[in-house]
């Protein structure tokens, strides 16, 4: 269960760190560079993956390309949003976006819909109404912030179904997760280079030191989280609902406790009927 907690407390930590890379002058993009940077070296030398399924012709490598594309840039969507919607609302529009994968599970994949997951999808699609809704006081959320919320719920859907793309093609997991960072790093540096020399962001060592350490948390968020599956092989819908129910939960403590995020009465039911959604769904996938 240690390793649970230790990827739920990664992944908050990522949201944290996003909200106050505005506050220390952090040029977001160049971070995210550095990040996979840091997730690319610690997923070679610590998850060691075998890189032969990557050399074969059956290697999906538009789903990976598309992972390298699609990573980098919902983790800008995630800090815009942070930024302008706080870390309550961000972090359960990031977990509910399994919603919209469950769907994709149902339509591409012919995953089997039963009575839990179903109900669980209703419920989610009105905590996403009611997490979405604003409460009137600018440290809510900016106008329009809703429209970063969405893009969260979207991004991060996408991704879950390219990775399951990747799942059906037989390649490694981890094979697949060293790809997507390499890549997703020398498109992102090769962006930088030319806002360096353009004039338009000058690299900063400040800006490697936070994207270093932004890094290691998300690759610990993905590491933790394969140890608890591996700790509790027969458990998978527990390591589920309690990686997504616990970043809920502990992302709205800190976002309101450390940074003072108001709620309105609509978001916390959006919150209270999103814990109750992941739980429905593990519920559905446990059979």
């Amino acid at each position: 269960m240690h390793f649970l907690v230790s990827s739920v407390v990664c992944s908050v930590l990522v949201s944290v760190l996003l909200k106050l890379a505005p506050r220390r002058g952090i040029d977001i993009a160049q971070a995210v560079t550095w990040n996979y940077l840091a997730a690319s070296v610690l997923s070679l030398l610590l998850l060691k993956p075998s890189l032969q399924s990557l050399r074969g012709g059956h290697a999906p490598w538009p789903a990976l390309l598309g992972l390298a594309v699609a990573l980098p840039g919902i983790f800008l969507v995630l800090a815009r949003a942070v930024r302008e919607a706080g870390i309550v609302r961000s972090d359960v529009a990031q977990r509910l976006s399994l919603l919209l994968s469950l769907g994709a599970a149902f339509v591409l994949f012919g995953e089997h819909a039963n009575g839990w997951k179903l109900a669980g999808l209703g419920l989610g699609l009105l905590a996403i109404v009611g997490v979405s809704a604003r409460s009137g006081e600018a440290t809510v959320a900016a106008p329009g912030g809703w429209r970063w919320l969405l893009a969260v719920w979207v991004g991060f859907a996408l991704i879950d179904v390219l990775l399951k793309q990747v799942a059906l093609s037989g390649t490694p997991a981890t094979a697949a997760l060293l790809a997507s960072f390499a890549i997703a790093f020398v498109l992102m540096l090769g962006w930088q280079l030319q806002r360096h020399f353009g004039g338009r962001s000058r690299l900063g060592a400040r800006n490697l030191g936070f994207g270093l350490l932004l890094g290691a948390l998300n690759f610990g968020n993905i590491l933790f989280y394969v140890r608890a599956h591996q700790a509790l092989p027969h458990s998978p819908a527990t390591i589920f609902a309690g990686m997504n129910i616990g970043v809920v939960c502990l992302g709205a403590l800190v976002g309101i406790f450390a940074f003072g995020e108001t709620t309105s009465r609509w978001n916390r039911i959006g919150l209270g009927l999103a814990v109750i959604a992941i739980a429905l769904i593990a519920r559905g996938a446990a059979g």
